[in-house]
Order: structure tokens, then C-alpha cells, then sequence
């Protein structure tokens, strides 16, 4: 399978570079899959698609401020470092630019903390050896910055805090991603409480999101990628909820990418069983995978050949999600992050 396959033309203005004004105004395509069709509709709608026959799972990771702006030492240049996590005490995971200016052995200075470049990973990551481990973190929280992907364009210091509060799902409870779970971006608590008042469960996993969700495949070959592990944890009571639900005929729908590898990753593992458990997830969904725990989707617009398209195609049919971000191409949606979304039921 070639990622190739997996393309589709994008104009660069329907990038959505900031949030709308309310997280709930955004657009939804409503995609069915047994029918093969699609309709237009608002996230507003969202509690009006779903019965009490559906329990909705989200993630409640909270976004790290981790991206931080620093300095060689005795120079003036600014280098962005991303901390994406921390590998051993006071040793971070980190994406710099320009990474030319940080080989190994290479000292920046970042908020007042120095760091040596102890290490490269395969992908280009910098190891970044903290002087003081137990000051990271309090520098993050102080001068951090969202950690907006690259297609997301600010000028320095422009990222401030509608970036840190709007980068935040109103779920998000335990810090450790460096990347929102992003089709959670716009749930409001009007659209909760309707549904809620609909008769619709909702319950959470935690997966904290790393370099992994966002890493591009370097290979033309989708089956030789493989996935950077991420800290994932489903609770007793989550699991025990879900698996009632699946007792009872109910339809499990999943809020994310995210929170669909979690669900399946514990359901592969355990016969179709989703069970209380933590650890690494390094699951790869891509089209040809059985879904054992997900019925139904709710997901942004995603990059082309990209692992999130990927799994949205595994779930979906790569021709009909095909077909159908072109014709979201076509409607003006806004794509990505900031974007709008896909509910498939």
C-alpha cells in the first residue's frame, strides 16, 4: 500500500490558522458508511445525530505549554525547542529549529536553564540534559507557548494565551500532551448538558498525545511505518461502562483519532475487549485493520498521507473519505486543527 494513495489537493487558505469566535459554530460533515453518503450540518447538531443508544468517549489529556524559545549561550539568535517528553529524569525529547545550530554537545539556554544536546533519535529529535531537572517545568508553565503544529502560522511571541486556553479541550484534566486531541475542541458545556439531556453517556481514556501522532511517514510503503509509543490509561470505571454498553447493543463513539487508538489498541489485545489497563500504545491504524471497540467517529480534517488519515480511511473506506474531503474541499471547510469536522456514524 502506497502512501500516495492517500493524497488529496488542499488550497492553503482552508487551513484554519486561528479558532472561531465560539469552539461550537464549527462545521460538520456527516459522513454513513453503509449508505455512502454525506450531508452538511453544525457541531451544534451533534446531540440531535446521537440517541441514548450511543456513549461517547473523549480524551481528557491536557496540553503541555512546551514549546519554548531559546538561545546558544553568548549568542542573540532565537531557536524554538519543542519539549515533547521527558525520557529519564531532566533529559528531554525535544524538536528544535534550526536544528543545524544544536549538534550533539551543543549548549542552549532556555528561560534561564541551560541544557546540553546529550543525544539525536533517528527522526532528528534532539535529548536535551537539563542542568536543573526540577525547574523544566516551572519554565514551561511561566514562558511556555501552545504547541501549535507548523501549518499553524505565528509570529514570535504572537502565540499567547487565547492559544494556551483555545489549544485546550474543556475535558483536558491530566497534563502530558504536546498535541490536542483535537476533534474535542468543540465541545462546550451547552453542547455536553444537551447531551446529556438526550440520553447520551459520555465516559474518558487518557492517551497523552507525543511526536508519534503527528510523526510524517519518511517511507513510501504505509506497512513499514511504525508508531513512537504514547502513555496511554483506561480506568476500571471506563472500562466497566464500556463494556455494559457493549452488552447492551450500544454504539461506542469515539472522540479522536486519539482516543480510537487507545479504544482498539486495549481491544486487540484483549480479544475485543476494552479493559482497564495503562501503558504504551504504539498502534498503527491503517486501512485493512479490524475495529473491534469504535462504531462510530467524530474527527477533524487531517494532512494528507498523514497516520490520522490513515485510520479515518481504516475506518471510513479510502474512497468514500477521499471522496468526501474533496468535496469538503469544495464547500469551503476549514481543515486541521483549528478546522472544522467529520462525524461517521
Amino acid at each position: 500500500m502506497r502512501i500516495q494513495d492517500f493524497d488529496f489537493s488542499l488550497p492553503q487558505e482552508l487551513i484554519a490558522q486561528h479558532p472561531l469566535a465560539e469552539r461550537d459554530r464549527s462545521r460538520m460533515m456527516v459522513v454513513r458508511r453503509a449508505a455512502g453518503t454525506w450531508e452538511h450540518r453544525s457541531f451544534r447538531d451533534l446531540p440531535e445525530l446521537l440517541e441514548p443508544r450511543h456513549i461517547l468517549v473523549v480524551n481528557r489529556t491536557r496540553v503541555l505549554p512546551a514549546r519554548l524559545r531559546g538561545r546558544r549561550p553568548g549568542r542573540s539568535e532565537s531557536i524554538e525547542v519543542l519539549l515533547l517528553e521527558e525520557a529519564e529524569r531532566g533529559v528531554w525529547l525535544a524538536l528544535v529549529r534550526p536544528g543545524r545550530k544544536l549538534p550533539p554537545g551543543a549548549e542552549i539556554e532556555v528561560g534561564g536553564l541551560r541544557a546540553r544536546v546529550a543525544g539525536l533519535t533517528d527522526s532528528g529529535a534532539r535529548l536535551l540534559r537539563f542542568d536543573a531537572p526540577e525547574q523544566v517545568r516551572p519554565i514551561m508553565d511561566a514562558l511556555g507557548e501552545a504547541p501549535l503544529p507548523p501549518y499553524i502560522r505565528r509570529d514570535q511571541g504572537e502565540a499567547g494565551a487565547l492559544d494556551r486556553e483555545r489549544y485546550q479541550t474543556m475535558f483536558a484534566a491530566i497534563d502530558g500532551s504536546v498535541a490536542a486531541p483535537t476533534a474535542a475542541l468543540h465541545f462546550t458545556p451547552d453542547v455536553v448538558r444537551r447531551l446529556n439531556e438526550r440520553g447520551v453517556q459520555l465516559c474518558s481514556i487518557l492517551l497523552h498525545v507525543g511526536y508519534g501522532t503527528f510523526q510524517p511517514l519518511r517511507t513510501d510503503a504505509v506497512e513499514c511505518h511504525s508508531m513512537h509509543p504514547e502513555y496511554f490509561e483506561i480506568e476500571q470505571e471506563t472500562a466497566r461502562e464500556l463494556g455494559e454498553a457493549k452488552a447492551a447493543r450500544k454504539q461506542i463513539v469515539a472522540v479522536g483519532t486519539t482516543t480510537t487508538r487507545a479504544l482498539e489498541f486495549s481491544a486487540s489485545r484483549h480479544g475485543g475487549e476494552v479493559r482497564a489497563e495503562r501503558g504504551s500504545c504504539d498502534l498503527f491504524i491503517y486501512p485493512g485493520f479490524r475495529f473491534r471497540a469504535v462504531d462510530a467517529l467524530l474527527t477533524n480534517f487531517h494532512l494528507p498521507e498523514s497516520t490520522l488519515l490513515l485510520l479515518v480511511c481504516a475506518f471510513a473506506g479510502r474512497e468514500l473519505i477521499l471522496d468526501a474531503y474533496r468535496e469538503a474541499v469544495r464547500e469551503r471547510y476549514r481543515f486541521f486543527s483549528y478546522g472544522d469536522c467529520m462525524l461517521i456514524l
